[in-house]
């Protein structure tokens, strides 16, 4: 490979891809490389995503996940329109199943209105007529919400920046980061890239990727394993679109959801569970060293005080099929054991603060030659090409580029 660059993209994944893109339209005449360890592209993360195009409901109004999300979901609908790509705009209803539930069904309501995202309240009957088998007191109603596959997204943004004549180089996964006089070398196994700025976008690695570069970072990521189930084909239309229950404020996960797919499927989950490695997508998975990592970290212990019965409930649910058909239930009555089959699993990088308190919001720490997006979980593909395009703006103002 060529070895030098003005600006190296670590990570390959949905927003290292969007983010290559949004700084070859701000600093065209950059030198831009993406460096992904696997030997494909979008192999973490965004290949295990359910590819929900998130309509921005849920987050907090002024925070990055409220801004960057409504703005990025109408680019990613623009993206699709312009490149071929299916979008299925199937909706979403969020059902409160209990009294308990019904206050925090009018704050995401609220939310969603100070969004500016399309809401509606509606009551038992209106909801069956959308969703004839859902069940809840009342419920919310997000028409804007659709589905895509995110693994044609990228496909389309790849062919977009290999014509533009940016370098994308697959098992390229950066191993240590030196810095000498006016540039910054790269290790990988197959050569030492040189670059003068950095753009950071390792996701599951993101935390290890900025202490290699010599940034400060205030976080560890812990990895969670979100398992599914899928309902059995004869059994499908027991979904017309999207089920999903009201969230725990506390907690920044969705909760065991219903999600139809663009292929035609309906997925179950996922659940939150921790897993024992970075990689981990099956229970025995466990790397040692990065288990250590997790136990070493204060604040994973601060984290487990705080959230010891919800993950102890997690983990039980993981290894019992009629645990998690019960959480299903409370949203769709009528599933049943046999009706769902077990799926695949996705790791969540989540952010956790040294008091032990998980970050919700996306954290992006902008340095003068470096760039470190330590926190972008969902809705971090709906919003990936609004972050690529923030990212780009920081680098204009931070890197000095024109």
């Amino acid at each position: 490979m060529e070895n030098s660059y003005d600006i190296a993209i670590i990570g390959g994944g949905i927003v290292g891809l969007a983010t290559a893109r949004a700084l070859g339209e701000r600093v065209p005449s950059a030198r831009l490389v993406i460096l992904e360890k696997e030997a494909k592209l979008a192999t973490h993360q965004t290949g295990n995503n359910s590819g929900v195009i998130h309509s921005g409901i849920y987050y907090k109004p002024g925070s990055y996940k409220a801004k960057l999300c409504v703005e990025g979901k109408g680019l990613m609908l623009d993206f699709c329109q312009k490149h071929g790509i299916r979008v299925d705009h199937v909706g979403k209803v969020i059902v409160a199943t209990e009294q308990a539930e019904l206050p925090r069904l009018q704050t995401l309501y609220e939310r969603g209105v100070a969004n500016g995202v399309p809401v509606e309240m509606i009551e038992p009957a209106q909801l069956r007529e959308i969703e004839p088998h859902a069940n809840a007191l009342r419920a919310i109603r997000s028409p804007s919400t659709a589905i895509v596959d995110y693994k044609e997204v990228c496909a389309a943004m790849t062919r977009e920046l290999t014509a533009r004549g940016v370098a994308i180089e697959t098992g390229a996964g950066v191993t240590s980061i030196r810095r000498g006089a006016g540039a910054i070398e790269l290790v990988t196994p197959r050569a030492v890239v040189r670059t003068t700025r950095i753009v950071n976008c390792a996701g599951l690695y993101s935390d290890v990727v900025a202490r290699m570069a010599g940034a400060k970072v205030d976080l560890r990521i812990i990895p969670f394993r979100g398992e599914y189930y899928m309902i059995r084909p004869e059994r499908q239309d027991i979904v017309r679109g999207l089920i999903y229950p009201v969230p725990d404020p506390e907690f920044p996960f969705l909760g065991v959801h219903l999600t139809r797919t663009v292929h035609g499927e309906v997925e179950a989950g996922p659940n939150a569970v921790l897993a024992f490695a970075r990689e981990g997508y099956r229970f025995a998975t466990v790397s040692p060293s990065e288990l250590a990592g997790t136990l070493t970290y204060s604040g994973f212990w601060r984290m487990a005080r705080k959230y010891w019965q919800t993950g102890s409930y997690e983990m039980y649910r993981s290894l019992s099929k009629n645990a998690f058909v019960q959480a299903l239930q409370r949203l769709v009555p009528a599933l049943r054991p046999e009706d769902v089959t077990r799926g695949g699993a996705g790791v969540r990088a989540q952010a956790v603060s040294p008091d032990g308190s998980l970050v919700d919001d996306f954290r992006i720490l902008a340095e003068a030659d470096a760039i470190h997006v330590l926190n972008a979980p969902s809705p971090g593909a709906t919003a990936s090409i609004a972050i690529g395009r923030h990212i780009a703006g920081l680098a204009v103002e931070n890197f000095g580029l024109k």
